[in-house]
């Protein structure tokens, strides 16, 4: 089963990696994948038709109930095998249908992430875990949907889709939440085995009502339907692919899986049936309209969603048998239908129905095979779709709960299937009949084999279960349904005929005002550029209001409490630790602890007087003189380190040396381009009054966030110290990390999930600054002083191999020398760190910063293009490379039984050498070192390339001693 999970993610990885023109290659692997994904779940079938259901568990966070767990039963099996199988048809069909200029790996990488996604939701065995694939599915789903991200329908489609289902996955975890609090465990046995408890719990109705807007919001349901038809921008094979197998099943399959502990209530019946029924005529009635064969299609998806989620809300078994029925109908027919269009629109350049007609003198084969699907979704008899809707007449016909509902759903049943037989009518009459077309952008003819056998082998599937539907469709139909009831699986037949019964009355009765309706009203449907009834119910116009309300009050609430300066934020953060100080005193009664305080070393006091008269000169010069505030801030940062090396913390004391080294060059080069000081502009008297109340107003918060935070510290060492997280740490720290130094420990072992989430935070701001930096244009007058300017692009000139006659530059020389000597020095230190860092100060972190002071040094010495060619600097690389790293060092642990990110340490005896200690730590430090390296050099070079974006006037200069023209 994990095999099955992972083989999808890893081949988009793969895929992902091959260039643009790969196009076969891509469609190979793609299609490997998922025909081997398609075998796999066949295995399983003799299990699964045992009746026993199989786990897989891999522990996460055990204490949390959150382990990775993959759960197989029947109703898992049917979706799986669905998402895989049709996606293997898909794969084949977008071979062929994706143009030449089209980069094709690319789109089986998203279609590969996105299978994967799908068999993550429907074999997850944990609440949460289905929640987190969910939202993965939306996210592919968004990239597959704006593929086309030139055209702009295809960009909104795609924000639309993200962004309604997305906020659905939100209101469908709060609900699964809600669900795990009452039954105790994520674990779906046990919620499954809790469906009483959980329909007695007063958050019974919160729980269902959040847990339906997410499964409304996915497979389309009004009134979220709106996003699908605007999803049809996307390429047809992702239509065919989201819209009748995956995307949109989504819903239904969390509908069904939770159908034994959600289904049976008064408020599940009225919810759950009214939206199904709304949604099942709106889909109808829009449909019929539709000029668009896709956005007929796309309707009618709407219209079918509507009557699966009809049957799922009456509560009978027999209608949840019904309903798994016709949604492994409506993917074999809705799938081909869609691939059918796409040849059509590759063949002809058009899906407009007012400019189709007579294809079948044209490309018989591909429209015989459309005119099966189209009857098949009409519920023609002899086809798979008549069974179902047969089943869905029968249970309309039933009294559930004695309601209005329930008197009226045999007429609404009956119109709702007389529509579906007119807009099937309509797409196979106005496409593939009447007189040839004309004007076509080009000659329709027959699409190649290969495309068009996807095509065939489903229409085949609707013909054979149509047919013979007990020994195709029936085993697959009881696993399934026995997934969800157990032993409770209602007696049911799929006999062809069951005699002149009701249902089948009702069945002719659709069949015939179907067919008269569009001989009645076909020419009028060609005039009709608006759905009549439906003006009101515009979806795209209420979610582009509701998002713009949104924005609107986002800006507005921006415009109250953000500001573009630094200073107001940074007011706020002291203000916040202000709190943090003073809160425990004040609001919990905290008081000082009774452990006698010891008198202060006089050179530690002198230490800590230096760094404040620092920190005190830093805020003074910063009105005056920022290069002169910049090193007196360092001079506060190196008052601090001296302090961790007194207090016996020295991996603090070295993570603040370099960390403070990379910060102080960092924010050298980016003082050139702030704006002006306040002492360089014209102070007004009002001005300067202002000014100074704003500095004493941040003086104040300065001394009251510094005492309060100094009071808490104070009362902290003074209280009593009892068995403390210090302690566990100290004592476990060789015994369960194998390592000495403690902190490290901590950082890759205890902690080691936190410090991947850190890392990852570290690579998207790298990536961020470096963007944002690409973006930035600096202001044309320039805040340095003329004498620096000079001396500046003299280093620039020198550095860069230019000579234009500047002796200024002369004196660097030896700085230079020495700055490439020490790069080796630094590097052999950085790599010493490193490797020593699980038992003696060191680590990861340390390393990586040593190494950016070694690529400083180097931009320093030799200037940015230089240094780029010789060492060809590869920062993103780094960062990607070390994610991965960690990422596999937590994932190895968990294929040898262990939970994630669990190290492994032991002693190897190395000849000459003797025993010496190897731990997995290591790796997953050898990972931390390279994002923080990637990611620094990222900021680095963002700063090191605007450096050498120079005025207007420097500019020209240079194109001039280039033999250039002003």
């Amino acid at each position: 089963m994990w095999t099955i999970l992972l083989a999808p993610f890893i081949g988009s990885l793969i895929l992902a990696c091959l260039p643009s023109t790969s196009r076969t290659a891509a469609a190979l692997i793609a299609g490997a994948i998922a025909c081997l994904c398609t075998v796999g779940l066949a295995l399983f079938y003799p299990v699964l038709a045992a009746g026993d259901t199989m786990r897989s568990e891999l522990q996460w966070l055990p204490a949390f109930d959150l382990d990775l767990l993959l759960r197989l039963d029947g109703l898992s099996w049917v979706f799986a095998l669905l998402v895989v199988a049709i996606g293997f048809l898909v794969v084949l069909y977008a071979r062929y249908y994706m143009a030449a200029e089209d980069p094709v790996p690319r789109f089986f990488a998203f279609l590969l992430a996105f299978m994967g996604s799908m068999l993550g939701l429907v074999l997850s065995g944990n609440l949460i875990q289905l929640a987190f694939f969910w939202e993965l599915t939306s996210l592919f789903s968004f990239l597959l949907i704006g593929y086309w991200h030139q055209n702009e329908s295809a960009r909104s489609g795609a924000r639309m889709a993200l962004l309604v289902t997305a906020a659905g996955g939100m209101c469908l975890l709060v609900g699964i939440l809600l669900i795990g609090r009452i039954a105790g465990s994520y674990d779906l046995d046990v919620v499954l085995a809790a469906a009483d408890r959980i329909k007695a719990s007063a958050l019974y109705t919160p729980a269902l009502i959040l847990i339906l807007i997410g499964a409304f919001t996915k497979s389309a349901q009004f009134p979220f339907h709106f996003w699908l038809p605007h999803a049809m921008a996307a390429p047809t094979p992702v239509s065919a692919y989201l819209h009748s197998a995956t995307m949109v099943k989504a819903g239904i399959f969390v509908l069904m899986r939770l159908w034994p502990i959600l289904a049976g209530t008064d408020m599940w019946y009225l919810i759950v049936t009214t939206t199904g029924l709304a949604t099942l005529l709106i889909g109808a009635w829009a449909a019929i309209f539709q000029q668009d064969l896709k956005g007929l299609l796309a309707y009618s998806t709407i219209s079918h969603l509507g009557l699966i989620t009809l049957l799922l809300g009456l509560g009978s078994p027999l209608a949840l048998v019904a309903a798994i029925f016709h949604t492994l109908n409506h993917a074999t027919f809705k799938a081909s239908l869609f691939m059918a269009v796409g040849i059509v629109d590759h063949e002809t350049g058009t899906r407009d129905l007012r400019r189709l007609s007579g294809l079948y003198r044209f490309m018989p084969i591909t429209a015989t095979l459309a005119m099966v699907a189209a009857a098949a979704m009409a519920g023609v008899p002899l086809l798979n779709g008549f069974l179902s809707k047969e089943m869905f007449l029968a249970e309309a016909l039933q009294n559930h709960r004695g309601t209005v509902i329930d008197s009226a759903l045999p007429f609404i049943a009956t119109a709702a299937l007389a529509l579906s037989v007119l807009y099937s009518a309509r797409f196979i009459h106005q496409g593939f009949f009447g007189p040839p077309p004309k004007d076509l952008p080009r000659e329709p003819h027959e699409p190649p084999f290969w495309m068009r056998l996807p095509v065939e082998v489903l229409v085949l599937a609707c013909l054979l279960v149509g047919i013979i539907p007990t020994l195709t469709i029936g085993p697959f139909l009881h696993i399934a349904a026995e997934g969800v009831l157990n032993d409770a699986v209602p007696a049911y037949s799929l006999a062809i005929w069951h005699g002149f019964s009701q249902p089948l009355v009702l069945s002719i009765i659709a069949l015939v005002i179907g067919g008269l309706g569009y001989a009645l009203f076909r020419d009028r449907l060609n005039t009709v550029e608006t759905v009549p009834l439906m003006g009101r119910l515009k979806g795209r116009r209420t979610f582009e209001t509701v998002l713009a309300a949104i924005v609107s009050g986002a800006q507005k609430l921006f415009a109250i409490t953000g500001t573009k300066k630094l200073q107001p934020q940074l007011r706020l953060l002291m203000v916040i630790a202000c709190l943090a100080g003073f809160l425990p005193f004040l609001r919990y009664d905290y008081e000082l602890g009774s452990r006698p305080g010891m008198l202060v070393d006089p050179g530690f006091a002198l230490i800590w007087v230096v760094g404040c008269l620092c920190a005190i000169g830093a805020a003074w010069q910063a009105k005056f003189h920022r290069y002169a505030a910049l090193i007196l801030m360092a001079g506060a940062g190196l008052a601090s380190c001296v302090s961790f090396v007194w207090l016996s913390a020295p991996d603090l004391a070295l993570t603040q040396l370099l960390v403070e080294s990379v910060t102080t060059v960092l924010l050298l080069l980016g003082l050139r381009w702030l704006p002006k000081r306040q002492s360089d502009l014209p102070q007004s008297p009002g001005r300067f009054t202002l000014d100074r109340l704003r500095r004493g107003m941040d003086l104040c918060i300065a001394l009251a966030a510094g005492t309060g935070i100094a009071l808490l510290s104070y009362a902290v060492m003074t209280r009593p110290q009892g068995y403390s997280v210090a302690d566990y740490f100290m004592e476990h720290a060789y015994s369960g990390g194998g390592g000495k130094n403690v902190v490290n420990v901590i950082l890759v072992d205890f902690r080691g999930f936190d410090t991947l989430g850190e890392i990852t935070v570290l690579a998207i701001i790298g990536l961020t600054v470096f963007s944002l930096l690409q973006r930035f244009r600096p202001a044309t007058e320039s805040v340095r002083m003329p004498e620096q300017q000079r001396v500046q692009n003299a280093f620039d000139d020198r550095a860069e191999g230019r000579n234009i006659g500047d002796t200024r530059a002369d004196y660097l020389v030896i700085p230079r020398i020495i700055m490439q000597w020490l790069s080796p020095v630094i590097l052999v230190f950085a790599l010493y760190l490193l490797i020593r860092g699980h038992d003696l100060p060191g680590g990861g972190f340390s390393a990586g910063v040593t190494v950016t002071i070694a690529l400083i040094l180097q931009y320093m010495a030799f200037g940015t293009r230089s240094v780029e060619t010789r060492l060809r600097v590869r920062p993103m690389s780094w960062v990607g490379s070390g994610l991965l790293i960690t990422l596999l060092t937590g994932v190895g642990a968990m294929v040898i039984g262990y939970p994630f990110l669990t190290s492994a340490f032991q002693y190897a005896d190395i000849p000459i050498i003797g025993k010496v200690p190897m731990a997995s730590a290591l790796l997953f430090d050898i990972g931390v070192f390279l994002v923080v390296i990637g990611a620094t050099a990222l900021m680095l070079i963002g700063l090191a390339h605007q450096s050498i974006r120079t005025p207007v006037s420097r500019a020209a200069h240079d194109a001039k001693a280039d033999g250039g023209a002003d």
